[in-house]
């Protein structure tokens, strides 16, 4: 359990608002490896290729471009491992099949049944969850920093009233901005056309 620490109830604050923030950013980071009905280079960020005995990130060895909203292409730098890539891309759960030419792997992002995305939105609900929990966790954190900061003296009864005030308005408006990015990324996925 990371702990937070401060002098003060503003310093407590700030550093919870600062990894709360941190909680934010990487929810955008794993919202876009949640495919829409687009292409997006996004959604090659999870696989891994077995690269030498290495798992290695598909974007460390081949070049990745979306030719057109609904294709992507893997060029790689090492052609021996353009089946090593084909495997490594069956085997995710991007549920895409892998079109090898020689040369590039194409894959055709087709369009997603209404059942499919009915399962990208539940995957999305449990990753914005996630989110929601490690910022309660970031709050909690920075409510027992500040009982130790009441506890120490360092500051006094009042001040620690508002200090967890403070953080509950912090957490809330992190919770706020997780709960839109969230929405966002929902009305994404059900888009059709």
């Amino acid at each position: 359990m990371t702990h937070i620490h401060g002098e003060n109830v503003a310093e407590v604050n700030t550093e919870a608002g600062a990894r709360m923030e941190k909680s934010v950013q990487d929810l955008s980071r794993a919202m876009s490896t949640i495919r829409t009905g687009r292409a997006s280079i996004a959604l090659l960020d999870p696989i891994k290729v077995d690269y030498y005995g290495t798992s290695t990130p598909l974007s460390q060895m081949a070049t990745l471009a979306t030719p057109n909203p609904t294709t992507l292409t893997i060029q790689p730098w090492d052609i021996t491992q353009l089946g090593a890539i084909e495997k490594a891309i069956q085997l995710s759960d991007l549920g895409i099949n892998p079109a090898n030419d020689g040369k590039i792997i194409r894959l055709a992002v087709p369009p997603l049944t209404s059942e499919r995305r009915q399962d990208l939105v539940k995957r999305l609900h449990d990753v914005i969850e996630q989110h929601r929990v490690a910022v309660r966790n970031i709050r909690r954190d920075a409510n027992e920093a500040i009982k130790q900061l009441e506890k120490g003296k360092s500051i006094s009864e009042d001040e620690g009233k508002r200090g967890h005030d403070l953080i509950q308005k912090t957490t809330d408006d992190a919770v706020k901005r997780i709960n839109a990015a969230g929405a966002a990324k929902e009305r994404e996925i059900l888009e059709i056309g």
